[in-house]
């Protein structure tokens, strides 16, 4: 961190400055960004959300670098709402050989008017659900004025990028350490537009190795230059293994997206080799989304699952009468790794003590039922919020049983599952509701059919990377999620029929990768679909994806 003149608020605890957003920068990190954003001794330079203006003190080094004067004292200019911390970014500064400029004060309230040659820094990342009230409003105007509309669930980030640009003069440099949610979820998508739109220059640094553990967010470098001078139709993608490894950073590749404001998950990743089989099996109608199969819901909340979702032995030591429970995809999904859940499997699952059974009394509950809902007011589950705002508390508004079963969080790849046994489910998982006309076919053959390197490596290109390695699918990512077309399936329905028990025995004994061959043999390489380069080619870039997240999750770890 450098320099320290004050010790830290003893009221600022770690719990605060997180819920703010604030984590501190790596050293290389800010040196990194400070060199390249500053290139004459004349730059001026703002950082929003200050801190303790680690990278103001950078730029004064920078600055007084170029300039070749020892007796230089840059101007530095920035704002940070804490004032502990802006009062010690200002002794650091001036510790450095510059002259602060900081103002306390909440960065959506400054004056844009005055622009300078780059703003720099990491601004807070506070999830929308904390990103609340005047704060956010402001923050949402200051982005209307630029001419991007954030939607109510864009989290902190998205307007600071935008705000950002809008004090830079013509040609000005945007320098910010950014969630790696820039490159895929869906709020981004009008912030991602106005970069192309803006910048002559666009560069994306990428990670392998996690930045922030302490965040459980993996984490890109934003490199936009020449605001004001756009669009541009293509980004350079780079990589560096660390935050150490950042003076080795490769030359990188470009990339030109189809619409700058869709997904760059996978961009500068993904080789052409395995998007090319996947763009032309999309043309010729082999491959659609799974919105084309039907519909992805969210699964029920309870307010409470371990008072709600039971086990039979639970079931029978409370007494309950059967009519008032409902059969239960347990919480969780390590159970939904094969192609089906049978009646005989949720059976199974309730021997070995799994909760199988959603309590779901009637308008007139039991002597059994009513003696359990008096215990859960006694304990106080009436008073979770989910539970509050009903009518009656005891009761979870009901989501009918989906006909497939899709895990949203995993460690390898996400799995669908027939749901024979016609269980509800909670929003552990996610429910797939066929088409009426495909409800057949994809209730028997999309879950095996969806086990193929081509979904696979889509998967990896649509999802979400989280905390320890984790890949999440949400509904609407899951639309997009690339499945052999239902014309492809049918045609290939006997012979997918044919290895059926082969796979679902590999995938009871952990053998995805072998499962997969087998699928991608008689879908796609018997079917002439692709060649045996092209499949190999898609199986590699999975490996590299699924590498690259597995990895950032066991360096977030191991830094805890």
């Amino acid at each position: 961190m450098g320099v320290t003149l004050a010790p830290l608020n003893p009221a600022d605890t770690p719990e605060l400055r997180k819920a703010r957003g604030a984590f501190f920068t790596p050293q290389p990190i800010v040196r990194f960004i400070a060199d390249w954003a500053l290139r004459d001794a004349a730059d001026s330079v703002f950082e929003p959300s200050a801190g303790d203006a680690e990278f103001l003190v950078e730029s004064v080094r920078r600055l007084r670098a170029l300039s070749g004067d020892p007796t230089f004292t840059p101007v530095v200019h920035g704002v940070e709402i804490h004032k502990h911390s802006a009062r010690v970014g200002r002794g650091r500064v001036r510790a450095a050989g510059g002259r602060p400029q900081i103002e306390v004060n909440d960065f959506f309230r400054v004056d844009s008017n005055r622009k300078y040659t780059a703003a720099i820094g990491n601004p807070p990342y506070v999830r929308y659900q904390d990103w609340s009230g005047d704060a956010r409003l402001r923050s949402r105007e200051a982005a209307l004025r630029a001419g991007v509309s954030l939607t109510g669930l864009a989290s902190s980030w998205a307007a600071f990028v935008v705000q950002s640009a809008s004090i830079l003069r013509e040609g000005g440099r945007l320098g910010l350490v950014l969630p790696a949610e820039l490159l895929s979820v869906n709020y981004a998508a009008p912030v991602r537009r106005f970069l192309f739109e803006n910048f002559r220059n666009l560069e994306i640094v990428l990670f392998e190795e996690q930045v922030f553990p302490e965040a459980e967010a993996d984490v890109v470098l934003l490199l936009a230059d020449g605001y004001g001078l756009g669009p541009t139709d293509h980004a350079t993608i780079r990589q560096a293994k660390n935050a150490a490894n950042l003076a080795e950073l490769e030359l990188g590749m470009q990339w030109s997206p189809i619409d700058p404001a869709g997904k760059w998950t996978g961009a500068g990743v993904v080789p052409p080799a395995a998007h090319i089989p996947l763009a032309r099996l999309t043309a010729a109608g082999s491959y659609s989304d799974l919105e084309t199969w039907g519909d992805t819901t969210l699964g029920m909340v309870t307010g409470n699952n371990r008072y709600f979702a039971l086990s039979p032995s639970r079931v029978k030591e409370l007494g309950l009468p059967r009519n008032e429970l409902l059969p239960l995809s347990p919480p969780g999904s390590t159970h939904l790794r094969g192609l089906v859940l049978s009646q005989y499997m949720l059976t199974r699952l309730g021997q070995n003590g799994k909760e199988t059974r959603l309590f779901h009394p009637g308008s007139e509950p039991s002597a059994e039922a009513q003696a359990y809902i008096d215990a859960g007011h006694a304990a106080g589950v009436d008073q979770a919020y989910k539970c509050r705002v009903r009518k009656n508390w005891y009761r979870v508004p009901l989501v009918k049983p989906a006909d497939l079963l899709l895990t949203c969080m995993n460690a390898d790849t996400p799995r669908l599952t027939t749901n024979l046994a016609g269980v509800y489910h909670l929003n552990s998982i996610h429910g797939v509701f066929l088409k009426n006309d495909l409800r057949e076919i994809g209730a028997e053959l999309l879950p095996l059919a969806s086990l193929n390197s081509i979904t696979l490596l889509n998967a990896e290109m649509v999802g979400r990377a989280y905390g320890g390695g984790i890949l999440k699918l949400e509904p609407r990512e899951a639309d997009r999620w690339m499945m052999p077309s239902p014309e492809l399936v049918r045609s290939r329905a006997t012979q997918l029929r044919g290895i059926r028990d082969q796979v679902a025995r590999k995938l009871q004994a952990g053998r995805l990768t072998d499962a997969v061959r087998l699928v991608d043999q008689v879908l796609l390489l018997d079917a002439g679909q692709v060649t045996s380069d092209e499949i190999e080619g898609v199986r590699a870039a999975h490996a590299e994806l699924t590498r690259r997240r597995t990895t950032r999750g066991k360096s977030g770890r191991a830094d805890r």
